[in-house]
């Protein structure tokens, strides 16, 4: 009779344990779609708007002023100007260079921020001439996310 009220009491504890780690679970998920959501948001807004529109006070606002923009082809720039300067030319060309996710993952960085990497392709003229993977961390400030820090790299030419 006691073991069969220990067993009774030991399976009750397994029960009301495991809807607590499974409600864990299923919160670490709805948290982890969210932030997937707000990035691919973010790199939308940056790219799709500010970068392939030529909108430079999206830009602006989205880019840290301290921004740290790491590049296979030109390097390491701090300059928040050089970013803006950069951006300036490269919409006054007389072709549009776009850029274009082709896919990304985003991990939580504590409570800090989040880390997006993946793949994407630049665009002149619409036609594909480059690929490359990135690494972007994101930061989260004052309610909204910020670009803070950008590595691109392993940039490749494509033949359509």
């Amino acid at each position: 009779m006691k073991t069969l009220k220990i067993f009774n009491y030991t399976l009750l504890l397994f029960i009301l344990f495991s809807n607590a780690l499974f409600s864990q679970d299923a919160d670490k998920v709805k948290a982890k779609v969210s932030l997937e959501h707000e990035i691919l948001k973010m790199d939308s807004l940056f790219f799709n708007i500010a970068f392939n529109k030529c909108d430079l006070k999206l830009y602006k606002k989205i880019m840290s002023p301290d921004i740290e923009f790491y590049d296979d082809r030109s390097g390491l720039n701090t300059s928040f100007e050089t970013e803006i300067a950069s951006f300036k030319d490269r919409c006054s060309r007389p072709f549009a260079v776009t850029r274009k996710l082709v896919g990304s993952t985003v991990h939580v960085l504590g409570d800090y921020g989040a880390v997006q990497m993946g793949v994407h392709e630049f665009y002149e003229d619409s036609k594909k001439v480059q690929r490359g993977k990135f690494i972007t961390i994101w930061e989260r400030k004052e309610g909204s996310w910020i670009l803070k820090r950008a590595i691109s790299y392993d940039h490749e030419p494509v033949s359509n």
